[in-house]
């Protein structure tokens, strides 16, 4: 299942790229910019800054699970099914209710990926799956990328690489590109903040290291988690010294996917303010550069 594809993106790998969005992710971290991607099934976001008064289409369309109520709408999202969600997926005109999440065959996404290829040629652009975790769809990941490596087509793929690595494995040959995030070597930090284990990442890092894959390492840097120069230190020397990578990307943490949480009715648990450190970003450069490490700040 996917959420999204987007074309025409410069900042997901090389050149001028696609992304394909897949559902599915077996982390929780507090600071997930896309939590709609978390779940492999579809998701119901309601926003209600663009709710009609006086609509009762979604009411009609799904009574067991929409009420209107005194001060807007009241979503059982506990009783949501399938059926459900099919009924709602075109009834708000406004799209104040929106379902995310579809079905789509391996030929309808790569028609879509196909269209831009004379771009990808002259960029050195490409696909690139993201997530959530595309590797949470395995077979589907496979497929993708097996298809456009015989299309001639650049890959990358974006992931955090907490999957086990049977699902990893037959995707190796058709992949030119990881994207991969370190976003701790502290195994009980890393649990606390993302519900994962961190030596299951480590030894994924590992694994692709000894398989000769290019990777381009990348830490997202949250107050409170791993925005300090011991965390820093710790993830560039793993890169540098276990890893041997050329690169790593430092990616300050923000907060331009709150208002997601809210859509979906869930609590946000992380910061509610970007992280504002220059000095620290500074030297999360300066010491990647002093390790050998091509280093790079992205917003």
């Amino acid at each position: 299942m996917i959420f999204n594809i987007q074309r025409y993106s410069t900042h997901d790998g090389p050149g001028i790229r696609t992304v394909v969005f897949l559902k599915g992710c077996s982390l929780g971290c507090r600071w997930c910019q896309n939590p709609e991607s978390r779940s492999r099934e579809q998701d119901l976001l309601f926003d209600p800054r663009l709710c009609l008064e006086g609509c009762d289409l979604c009411h009609q369309a799904a009574p067991e699970v929409i009420e209107r109520a005194l001060n807007g709408l009241l979503i059982h999202r506990e009783k949501l099914n399938e059926t459900h969600l099919a009924a709602l997926s075109d009834c708000c005109p406004t799209q104040a209710l929106t379902v995310c999440g579809e079905e789509k065959s391996v030929e309808d996404i790569m028609a879509t990926v196909l269209r831009d290829k004379p771009f990808y040629d002259r960029s050195g652009g490409g696909l690139t799956l993201s997530g959530g975790e595309p590797f949470m769809n395995p077979e589907l990941a496979l497929a993708l990328l097996k298809n456009a490596h015989q299309q001639g087509i650049h890959t990358a793929v974006e992931t955090c690489l907490h999957v086990p690595w049977r699902y990893l494995e037959p995707a190796l040959p058709y992949i030119d590109l990881f994207l991969a995030d370190l976003k701790h070597v502290d195994d009980a930090r890393f649990k606390s903040w993302t519900d994962g284990s961190a030596k299951r990442v480590l030894d994924n890092l590992q694994r692709l290291a000894h398989a000769g894959k290019k990777m381009t390492i990348r830490v997202p840097l949250i107050q409170g988690f791993n925005a300090d120069v011991d965390s820093i230190k710790a993830i560039t020397e793993f890169a540098a010294d276990k890893l041997g990578v050329q690169e790593i990307h430092f990616l300050p943490y923000h907060t331009l996917g709150i208002n997601k949480y809210s859509l979906l009715g869930q609590p946000y648990n992380a910061p509610d303010k970007p992280l504002d450190d220059p000095e620290l970003l500074d030297f999360a450069q300066q010491y990647a550069r002093e390790k050998g490490l091509t280093a790079t700040l992205r917003g």
